[in-house]
């Protein structure tokens, strides 16, 4: 059936499931709560607040992949870059602040893995090549022909979040660095990619993406209409990950500047002057 071009939110959120997809959500939901479980049993800290973070993030890749939004592709770009944000840029904090820290704590060669892939510039790259590669028109245009927007696309946003998140929220501090200036540099840099692509998306005169020229759109607006609106999507998207690299980044100078300082309390006492003997007189 022909998605219509005024859907209701109703036709948005009503189910379509995608097993792969679904298969995976399932099986990270029983991971967690076979942590959960264990964790209960024997008397480890598993904050409530954790478990609904983590929810909510298993709520909403529910919703990005499970329903008919997912048809609707080609026929708003807005609508997909909306899609692509949530996985990159709204699930992967909440999974990791669901995470109880210190709990997970990989060794051998998970753990060096591990600490290669979350070190901030090796990340950073691999989230830049995401971000970059994938919205050059001739890589986004023939994904979209190719079909591997229906799942690679995504998989890749959300594999790219999540590394970007693990960097910034340091979910793993066994084999994580523990330096506040990587992890705020780390932030800003990384928001940057998506900055410049909302930005050329914003003041581009023309369409850019070929599947999308001449495309009939939802809701009776323009392909140029459509990619204006999918940069505001992505530069608000980014915008809490820029404040939170910004605020770390404020702790780390304000640390660099009050290392080495000697406060008024800290400063020893001087020693009390010494008067000289009295002398005799005979």
């Amino acid at each position: 059936m022909t998605p219509t071009t005024t859907p209701t939110l109703f036709d948005l959120l009503a189910p379509h499931p995608d097993w792969l997809w679904l298969l995976g959500i399932l099986a990270v939901a029983g991971w967690y709560t076979v942590g959960a479980w264990r964790a209960s049993r024997a008397g480890l800290p598993w904050p409530a607040w954790r478990v609904a973070c983590f929810g909510a993030a298993l709520v909403l890749a529910l919703l990005v992949t499970q329903t008919a939004v997912t048809r609707y592709t080609l026929l708003s770009m807005t609508l997909y870059m909306v899609r692509l944000m949530v996985l990159a840029e709204l699930i992967p904090p909440l999974a990791v602040l669901g995470l109880p820290p210190g709990r997970l704590t990989p060794r051998g060669g998970w753990g060096r893995a591990l600490s290669w892939v979350l070190d901030p510039w090796v990340a950073l790259a691999l989230w830049a090549t995401v971000v970059i590669f994938w919205n050059i028109p001739a890589s986004f245009s023939a994904s979209l022909v190719s079909n591997t927007a229906g799942g690679l696309l995504p998989l890749l946003y959300l594999l790219g979040g999540a590394l970007s998140w693990a960097v910034v929220l340091r979910p793993l501090p066994g084999v994580q660095g523990r330096s506040m200036g990587n992890r705020g540099w780390f932030g800003l840099l990384s928001s940057l990619p998506m900055m410049a692509v909302a930005a050329v998306w914003l003041y581009s005169p023309r369409v850019l993406y070929a599947p999308y020229v001449g495309a009939l759109c939802l809701w009776n607006t323009t392909p140029l209409q459509n990619q204006v609106s999918s940069g505001w999507v992505m530069m608000i998207a980014g915008l809490p990950g820029m404040a939170l690299a910004l605020a770390q980044l404020m702790v780390w100078l304000i640390g660099l500047a009050d290392s080495g300082t000697v406060t008024y309390e800290d400063e020893p006492e001087p020693d009390a002057p010494t008067l000289p003997p009295a002398q005799e007189h005979s």
